[in-house]
């Protein structure tokens, strides 16, 4: 009879014991897709509960300066890096660049794609003015690329009315 009775308490403390896995595995499985399903929210925010100048700013296009048209952005890539001489402090430094332009809708697209030996020709002369050691820098490059964004606008304009260009981007640089 005594055997009888630690047969007992064996199986109920592995029966015990298999409960309390099962009962933590399940809660693992609840606490983990509660997880989930709260981390994965939409960020968005409803429009009713932004105030008004929100909401407005919300549905407003974004747009870089007075440039941009509404349209999608599509990018026009230059047909050819541009391969150019820069002066440097210790020596002279050969400089290659890849530029795609920024542009919003097809209508801009295609008036910069039919001004591509103006737009070549308005970067070379501005990329043609930096040294090597204003282009070593990081900060020398993005006023590189403001300056070219500026200088292409500015030729765009006086011969098609508007600025076309939204962005310039450098989509390689390699200086030796």
């Amino acid at each position: 009879m005594a055997e009888d009775t630690n047969l007992e308490i064996e199986e109920t403390g592995k029966s015990k014991k298999k409960l309390i896995i099962i009962i933590v595995a399940v809660v693992l499985v609840v606490g983990a897709a509660a997880g989930y399903f709260l981390m994965s929210g939409s960020d968005e925010v409803p429009a009713e509960t932004l105030d008004e100048e929100t909401a407005i700013v919300a549905e407003a296009p974004v747009a870089s300066g007075s440039s941009a048209s509404i349209g999608s952005a599509l990018y026009v890539a230059m047909p050819r890096p541009f391969v150019f001489n820069v002066p440097g402090s210790s020596r002279d430094r050969i400089v290659q660049i890849k530029v795609q332009l920024l542009v919003r809708g097809e209508v801009n697209e295609e008036t910069a794609k039919k001004h591509i030996p103006l737009i070549e020709g308005t970067l070379l002369s501005v990329f043609s003015t930096t040294t090597a050691d204003e282009l070593s820098t990081s900060a020398g490059k993005e006023t590189l690329r403001f300056s070219a964004l500026e200088k292409v606008q500015t030729a765009l304009a006086g011969v098609e009315g508007s600025k076309v260009i939204e962005r310039v981007l450098f989509t390689g640089f390699v200086m030796q």
